[in-house]
């Protein structure tokens, strides 16, 4: 059932030679189908960022190839630029498998050149999210990743129907392996009634949400780096105010950030003995599982309210 598509991928690697390429590419991460263990069609399944690609792979089992494009967490899937092969690869998808919200445009752009053009789940379409203007990082919102899971299954065995049994039994084994998440996510929300939370940057807002945590990072700085600008010496002194004060229960860390400001604002936590929890935008790259990765988070911030209540 895949597809070739020649014309698309002529123009499509025309465009990747005029293009610039980026600093720690290692490459897409390819996990290949099993024709022999699948009932029916071997699809070709592309995910653009890897924060989808383990619950993709898991939906799919031996019924696709699932190709991950921005696999490494040394890669900025913002800025990303992609590579021939890259682009090659959105040309014979079936499935292409989204975030959307702006946070992979260059994805989005690589399929408006594409023709045919493969079926395509956005986890952004699939929970409700607006494709500008929203908080982009979906994969920290339980309900986007059930939404989105539910979709991808429904557009493969819309493409495979042979397989349709097959796949909505992974689904089923899917769901129950996100029970643990699922369950530590409702017992957060118990203890962190009535606690708060400074980020340094805002990929854990909506998972913060989710818990009901209340967000007390100062509107100066939060506006300055979810515009990826440097935030004003104002707004680092009305950061660290907050830590001193005891206005901030938990400090919340992206330590796939560089630069000085987090690891100054780091130190002050240390200082006001605020604990810090430690979160990043990507998956670790050791081959771990979506869930095992939320959940190493999700119980560094049941320990870090426990320690504030």
């Amino acid at each position: 059932m895949s597809r070739v598509r020649t014309a698309a991928l002529a123009v499509l690697s025309a465009t990747a030679l005029a293009g610039c390429g980026i600093g720690g590419n290692t490459g897409a991460a390819v996990a290949s189908g099993n024709t022999a263990d699948c009932p029916g069609t071997v699809l070709d399944v592309v995910v653009s960022v890897g924060q989808w690609g383990d619950v993709v792979r898991r939906l799919t089992g031996d019924c696709a190839t699932v190709t991950t494009i921005v696999a490494s967490s040394a890669v900025d899937p913002h800025d990303f630029d992609p590579r021939t092969s890259d682009l090659a690869a959105f040309s014979r998808a079936d499935l292409v498998v989204l975030n959307g919200a702006g946070y992979d445009h260059w994805a989005q752009d690589a399929l408006a050149t594409t023709n045919p053009a493969p079926a395509v789940v956005s986890a952004a379409e699939a929970a409700g999210v607006p494709d500008h203007g929203a908080d982009p990082h979906l994969w920290y919102d339980p309900a986007a990743v059930q939404k989105t899971a539910a979709a991808v299954t429904t557009e493969l065995s819309s493409l495979a129907p042979d397989a349709a049994a097959y796949l909505a039994d992974r689904a089923t084994a899917w769901r129950g392996d996100l029970q643990p998440y699922l369950a530590a996510v409702r017992q957060l929300r118990k203890s962190a009634a009535g606690h708060t939370y400074a980020a340094t940057e805002t990929v854990f807002d909506r998972m913060a949400a989710a818990v009901d945590l209340t967000d007390v990072t100062p509107e100066g700085y939060r506006r300055a780096t979810s515009n990826e600008g440097e935030p004003s010496p104002g707004g680092l002194t009305a950061f660290t105010t907050a830590l001193r004060d005891g206005r901030v229960d938990v400090l919340v860390y992206n330590t796939q950030t560089s630069g000085t400001v987090p690891e100054q604002l780091r130190a002050d936590a240390g200082k006001a003995d605020v604990p810090v929890v430690e979160v990043t935008e990507s998956p670790p790259e050791d081959g771990g599982s979506f869930v095992s990765w939320q959940l190493a988070q999700l119980k560094a911030l049941s320990a870090a309210l426990g320690g504030t209540s």
